[in-house]
């Protein structure tokens, strides 16, 4: 029996067929090092970043003289941005509810080294959306130096109001860092127009590309200290890192081959709008069902116009791990199931006495008639 895939917001897989050919062509004739050498080679490597790097600011809506940062991760960008800020122990901090461990842990991290406060943003408990006349009351009482969030959560797929909050913050004149890897390429944005400083992207998920390659669009115009140093291919008698962006922030050799499977699914990229329709209409018609199981507790912003193709649910009587290995071994159905790498949000869902939550993530390439054995078989492991 084929496996039926549901844990897109992990990962989405498959990938469109272009960049698995685009990864292995460039690995075969021109997995060269990128800016490292004058032959011909190495400059179409370095046209292809730098083409990449054009795309992904369309895609975001971001000026035309924002920058565009490569990592290996979401994650390692998450730590580029807040290793590079000039942190006090004055600092207010805020973060949404729904913040994954990629920028928690490094918060937490610096906070231990210098001592700022870390506040979490209000959330309205009923519809599980973030309660903005609240925040920008939190905002009046204690001033924002740096403000955090997620900009679709991975447990519930709400869609944050990310301009708002960004719009309110700037008025305190914080810094602004929004973790789109659950977002770009799925939900539209407009950088230039929203107030946010720095925008994290993640090659693997939403923008169909592979693991390997991440970053983050510098919009305004904060400067960060260097996170990692070393070789850039520029510069190199100078000891310390050159001085012009993205190259103080990108030591190393670049993913090459990462970099060009990113730029195939990035030309094929689909129409957002129409991508995160069908991912609704699908969502839907699984949480109708799903409400008509009894035992199945479902964990949902109020507003279907507030969240994506990600549905996260328990199961009375089982925990979440429990269901997962059942859907997997007895139907052969991948999802994910736990916590998902995000500490704050699950104090608000009480899912602790089920371990977490069955999440069913939802992709581009998802079927209907794939949904439809999944509650099927929801229906029988409830049933007992």
């Amino acid at each position: 029996m084929e496996e039926i895939y549901l844990d897109n917001a992990a990962t989405t897989f498959p990938k469109p067929e272009c960049v698995y050919q685009a990864m292995d062509e460039i690995a075969r004739t021109g997995a060269v090092n990128a800016g490292r050498g004058s032959y011909a080679l190495a400059r179409q490597a370095s046209g292809l970043i730098e083409s990449t790097r054009k795309q992904i600011k369309e895609l975001a809506g971001a000026d035309d003289v924002a920058e565009v940062v490569f990592t290996a991760s979401a994650t390692l960008a998450c730590n580029v941005i807040l290793g590079g800020l000039e942190w006090k122990q004055t600092d207010i901090v805020y973060v949404s509810p729904f913040e994954h461990n990629a920028m928690m842990r490094v918060l937490y991290h610096y906070q231990k080294q210098y001592g700022f406060k870390i506040i979490e943003l209000a959330l309205n408990r009923e519809s599980l959306e973030l309660d903005l006349s609240q925040i920008r009351f939190q905002f009046t009482r204690e001033h924002p130096t740096v403000v955090v969030m997620s900009h679709v959560s991975n447990v519930t797929g709400y869609i944050l109001p990310i301009n708002e909050v960004a719009e309110s913050a700037k008025q305190y004149g914080a810094v602004v860092a929004v973790d789109g890897s659950q977002a770009l390429g799925l939900v539209p944005v407009k950088l230039k127009e929203s107030g946010i400083d720095f925008y994290v992207f993640a090659g693997h998920k939403t923008l169909y590309g592979p693991f390997g390659v991440g970053g983050f669009i510098s919009e305004g115009d904060i400067s960060l200290k260097p996170f990692l140093v070393g070789g850039t291919g520029s510069d190199s008698l100078n000891p310390d890192m050159p001085g012009q962006m993205p190259g103080i922030l990108e030591p190393g050799s670049p993913n090459i081959v990462a970099i060009a499977g990113l730029h195939a699914a990035l030309e094929a990229c689909c129409d957002m709008e129409r991508q995160l329709s069908q991912e609704r209409k699908f969502a839907e018609y699984l949480i109708e069902k799903l409400k008509r199981i009894d035992g199945v507790l479902l964990y949902l912003p109020w507003d279907e116009m507030k969240r994506t193709g990600i549905v996260s649910f328990s199961i009375e009587g089982y925990r979440a791990d429990e269901v997962g290995m059942l859907l997997d071994e007895d139907y052969h159905i991948a999802v994910r199931t736990g916590y998902q790498c995000v500490p704050l949000i699950h104090k608000y869902l009480k899912d602790e006495k089920y371990g977490g939550v069955i999440r069913v993530g939802i992709g581009r390439f998802t079927k209907q008639s794939e949904l439809e054995i999944l509650i099927n078989a929801i229906e029988e492991i409830a049933e007992g």
